[in-house]
């Protein structure tokens, strides 16, 4: 995936932090890993590790390969279109199944986009004390993935498999009842109602693609996964049913993200939050949705969609 490398090499930014004139050669292994951990991820990928073979296998050391967080490679990047290609998933693949070779079963944090089932499974049975899981858009995932996660992964804390369509709410109940201290999951999905922000972005087949049902997922969340303190929905299609049952379930939520979901009013939100004592924050369904997208005679009047949407674009 495509890096920005700084202008000070590997050499210049270790050698800061031992002494002038001392013999590389001579540097113990241990001396050599705490060197390279003071490197960002991206400067011992693509220097470090090819300087020299004791370089190489100090950045493949367990202590050096605990967190893989491609994250702000992503965040940073203005190639998002190679990202949904077979070659791009490929070399996603290939770093996930390094990093969890490397780290001995070390590893506690994986943040990455458009990986496979089948790397995630290899991560999975060599991770058992993985603690965060992030895998947005990796449309090759499904639940055989999540099955594996849900196995081998027991001290799961966060989760987040958002625009993951091929992941259903199966999966979620799987990793609910094997995953107890499961504290934050975010399960978003890309606005159906305005895709246009991803056209030539994210393949058409992709777009077209919308959860399943998202009140199966609500009971699956709420019966299996009562310890959730954040939790993230955006443009689902749950329903004010749905919304019920994961307050119901779900009571100890600090923070609720709803942004998106036009299936249920502002009132149901209320309802289903009364018994919420812990909750700090709620973000409501606010966002504009052009008139042309819904049926006027569904609703009967304007009126109403002022309280579904919480705006006053509507009123008349």
């Amino acid at each position: 995936m495509p890096l920005t490398i700084s202008r000070m090499n590997d050499e210049e930014r270790a050698t800061e932090f031992i002494l002038p004139n001392s013999d590389w050669a001579e540097l113990t292994q241990e001396c050599l890993i705490n060197i390279l951990s003071r490197l960002p991820l991206e400067d011992r990928w693509k220097g470090a590790m090819v300087v020299c073979k004791p370089w190489m296998q100090a950045c493949r050391d367990p202590s050096l390969n605990v967190i893989l967080d491609l994250e702000p490679y992503f965040d940073s990047s203005t190639e998002s279109t190679r990202w949904w290609s077979p070659e791009f998933e490929r070399r996603i693949d290939a770093i996930l199944r390094s990093v969890a070779a490397w780290s001995d079963g070390s590893l506690t944090e994986i943040r990455v986009r458009h990986c496979s089932d089948q790397a995630l499974v290899f991560a999975a049975q060599r991770c058992p004390k993985l603690q965060v899981l992030s895998i947005k858009s990796s449309q090759s995932v499904s639940d055989v993935g999540m099955a594996e996660v849900a196995k081998s992964c027991p001290m799961l804390k966060e989760l987040d498999v958002s625009f993951c369509h091929e992941v259903s709410h199966e999966s979620l109940a799987l990793i609910g009842r094997n995953c107890p201290n499961l504290k934050v999951l975010r399960r978003n999905f890309v606005n159906s109602l305005d895709p246009s922000q991803y056209r030539g972005i994210v393949p058409n087949e992709y777009l077209n693609a919308c959860p399943q049902d998202g009140d199966s997922e609500a009971a699956a969340i709420s019966k299996y996964m009562p310890n959730l303190e954040l939790l993230e929905l955006r443009f689902s299609k749950l329903s004010g049913k749905g919304l019920a049952l994961v307050c119901q379930g779900c009571i100890n939520l600090e923070y609720l993200d709803l942004y998106g979901c036009i299936n249920f009013t502002s009132r149901d939100i209320v309802n289903a939050t009364a018994n919420l004592k812990k909750l700090k924050h709620v973000k409501k369904p606010n966002f504009y949705i052009p008139r042309s997208v819904f049926h006027t005679e569904r609703y009967g009047h304007w009126r109403l969609y002022d309280e579904r949407f919480q705006t006053d674009v509507f009123r008349i």
